[in-house]
């Protein structure tokens, strides 16, 4: 080729490779913190002014055998975090599980609008239960104890605490309760509070007419058309549907339907679906992002993309789900407590993007909290 004939060639195709639009990779995989975490949460500030888009975490981790809610922050929109503060719940050394993270997305009773809300289940090794709430108002660096959205009245397990504000103001606590034995061996309940520490009746959201079928893991957005999507799983069924998810919606956050309706199986556009832990994010955008410990096949088989996979809905949660690629691979994901158990997911603020912390074992057994970013299908 002539030479001023090559260059004229090179500068087209220069041109022409710059026109196309760069596919966003996945940030490189990094450990939240060199020590033994589960569990973990994380949410993008919304109602907190000057402060909105950082985003906090929390995980459980141990100090002499006793849990600590340890929250982290991120100021780079999820690329590193550092240590802020830690929740030492006097009952937690006792056991320490299911914790959960909330921002207030306005005034309830005496607590304001951007109030963070820490609730986790305590006390699970000896003595009565207790869903223990705690309030910072300084963005997670300072904590006190709130209020217990319920405590075990016969020695009897509570999990996974869920807190949300409903169509009236008032502070939800959805919770996985097993204190009904045995005419049900768990089942999804729910209390509400006008004030965000005293607590009305405990109701039922989700049962089943089966006693050993086990609802639990309540996850709750409400969506940009004010209706209130719920995700939960319903474990100890016969067949492929173990732990699968489900969901449910409601037009103001406390009436969910007849108990005893499963719900709708929530599936991709493949008919995959996941089993166990499932967690769900709303992005500005309007879209539902949902993550599981588990995808398995539709014939219940586990799925190639097991421990990689998000799903993605475009029409308010209804219908089949989308499937994308997660952006921490935990390949090795299955019925225990560490790998890709529970996962949490955080949306860009131009929904392009999704940070995700999930936890595995590491070389010596310990679970470790690891998180990355990666690109959303579009």
């Amino acid at each position: 080729m002539h030479r001023r004939a090559g260059q004229v060639f090179l500068a087209v195709l220069v041109l022409l490779v710059s026109a196309v639009p760069a596919l966003a990779e996945p940030s490189p995989v990094r450990s939240l913190d060199q020590t033994h975490a589960t569990y973990p949460r994380a949410i993008r500030l919304q109602h907190s002014g000057p402060f909105n888009g950082r985003v906090i975490a929390t995980v459980t981790t141990y100090t002499n055998g006793a849990g600590i809610g340890s929250i982290y922050e991120s100021r780079d929109d999820g690329k590193s975090f550092r240590k802020i503060g830690s929740i030492k719940d006097p009952l937690a050394a006792r056991g320490l599980c299911c914790t959960h993270l909330y921002e207030l997305p306005r005034r309830v009773g005496k607590l304001a609008k951007g109030t963070l809300l820490w609730a986790g289940s305590v006390g699970q090794d000896g003595g009565n239960m207790s869903l223990r709430v705690w309030q910072s108002r300084d963005r997670g660096r300072t904590w006190s104890q709130l209020t217990s959205c319920y405590d075990s009245p016969n020695g009897q397990g509570l999990w996974e605490p869920e807190l949300f504000v409903d169509a009236k103001g008032r502070l939800v606590c959805q919770f996985a309760d097993e204190t009904e034995k045995p005419r049900f061996d768990q089942l999804v309940a729910q209390r509400v509070s006008v004030d965000g520490v005293t607590w009305g009746q405990k109701t039922h959201v989700v049962t089943s007419g089966n006693r050993w079928h086990r609802p639990g893991m309540p996850n709750v957005r409400r969506l940009h058309n004010g209706v209130y999507y719920m995700t939960y799983e319903i474990c100890a069924q016969f067949g492929k549907y173990f732990c699968a998810v489900y969901y449910r919606t409601s037009t103001d956050g406390v009436s969910w339907g007849d108990p005893f309706n499963f719900g709708t199986l929530v599936e991709s556009t493949h008919g995959r679906y996941f089993t166990h832990t499932p967690t769900i994010a709303l992005t500005q955008q309007g879209r539902l992002l949902l993550i599981g410990q588990i995808l398995q096949n539709p014939d219940g088989s586990v799925a190639p993309g097991n421990g990689r996979t998000l799903f993605v809905n475009d029409n308010n949660g209804i219908g089949r789900w989308t499937e994308g690629v997660a952006p921490v691979s935990v390949p090795g994901a299955r019925d225990n407590y560490c790998p890709n158990y529970s996962p949490t997911l955080v949306p860009s603020l131009d929904g392009k993007q999704v940070l995700e912390i999930s936890t595995d074992y590491v070389g010596d057994q310990s679970c470790r909290a690891f998180y990355a970013t990666g690109p959303l299908p579009a």
